[in-house]
């Protein structure tokens, strides 16, 4: 029922309070069915932002823009969703030595935006994957005899800037 040749001027704004994360891939998603859109972010990614705060606006082909709103706003939203609550456990532990770290258990396909929105609340990225660092948990300590043997072992495995995690 769009004309093909409609042009559309949208917004997105929050619907609530929150940190912002993902804006790139909400002007991706536009982008890849609108390469002539024009996507202009009024926020940036790790802001904190009130209810109804402007946070793009997008002019372009109509049927484009309301193609790919629904990709470009779930993709803003659980972004922006784990960077707020990265955020909210960043604030309560304000004040101490303590950082909130992220894990690898992540939506499938999403890891690397996920472990971004973590960055963008204030948090810090863990590993992003089994092969970054070697995790030595307490059945494998019992089952290689202790810590010093475990250590061993794993140490005369791997090259020196390998870390090792206990």
């Amino acid at each position: 029922c769009v004309p093909a040749d409609a042009r559309l001027s949208v917004v997105f704004a929050a619907r609530q309070a929150g940190v912002i994360a993902g804006l790139d891939c909400a002007r991706l998603a536009m982008l890849q069915l609108d390469p002539d859109a024009r996507f202009e972010a009024l926020v940036a990614d790790g802001d904190a932002v009130g209810a109804d705060t402007a946070l793009a606006r997008v002019d372009g082909n109509a049927r484009a823009i309301l193609s790919a709103e629904r990709t470009a706003l779930n993709l803003l939203g659980r972004l922006s969703g784990v960077a707020t609550l990265t955020r909210a456990y960043v604030d309560a532990v304000a004040g101490t030595k303590a950082r909130i770290v992220d894990t690898r258990k992540t939506t499938p396909g999403l890891r690397a935006l996920e472990k971004y929105a973590v960055r963008c609340g204030g948090g810090v990225n863990h590993r992003f994957g089994l092969d970054d660092a070697v995790l030595i948990k307490d059945n494998h300590l019992v089952a290689a005899g202790g810590i010093r043997p475990a250590i061993e072992r794993v140490r005369a495995g791997l090259g020196h800037m390998a870390k090792i995690e206990l």
